[in-house]
């Protein structure tokens, strides 16, 4: 990683290998590190420089990223070169993630759930896995709600919700005795 304060490449480095851990290749996630990082839009041959990757390991990151809406390309004046870069605004990127996640992992993962539902156990001995479908169902379909509220909210709105974090817990814990939420039946 030429040019590259030593820091700058840890970073990098350490993206590649999460990448994995989140469905992405080591190349993708350095990629994305690098144009997170960079001052200004970077083209595919400085990214191979500053990376020490093949041409056209490149490319097929910058295409990836690109079909998860992470990156932006863009032409420069007097350039034929694509340029790449990320969304200035980070949470811009966690919920262009929390939609791309939703609709490649969540959405067909509920559909199926669906699907399979709509179908009457041909075996009154599958019954339970009927039962425990619909269980996995429900609670999809909750948090496939909740990612569409959150997709709604206005930014601001959005950053108090972050900034709420720990305290959530406190405040469901004061909910008895503010009596704002329907208590649990037996």
């Amino acid at each position: 990683m030429r040019s590259l304060d030593p820091s700058i490449q840890a970073f990098i480095l350490h993206f590649g290998e999460m990448g994995s851990r989140w469905g992405i290749n080591r190349t993708v996630g350095q990629i994305y590190a690098l144009l997170y990082v960079a001052e200004e839009p970077l083209n595919a041959e400085q990214i191979t420089d500053h990376l020490g990757l093949s041409r056209s390991n490149v490319s097929m990151g910058l295409k990836e990223l690109q079909s998860w809406r992470l990156v932006q390309s863009q032409h420069l004046p007097g350039d034929r070169k694509d340029y790449f870069s990320t969304p200035e605004d980070v949470l811009d990127i966690a919920m262009t993630l929390l939609e791309e996640k939703r609709k490649r992992e969540l959405d067909p993962t509920l559909t199926l759930l669906r699907q399979t539902l709509m179908e009457a156990p041909t075996n009154p001995e599958h019954q339970h896995a009927q039962n425990r479908l619909q269980e996995m169902c429900d609670l999809m379909e909750q948090v496939s709600d909740w990612s569409d509220d959150l997709l709604k909210l206005s930014r601001s709105d959005l950053q108090l919700l972050l900034k709420f974090g720990n305290k959530v817990p406190r405040l469901l814990e004061m909910k008895d005795k503010l009596n704002i939420l329907p208590k649990k039946r037996s």
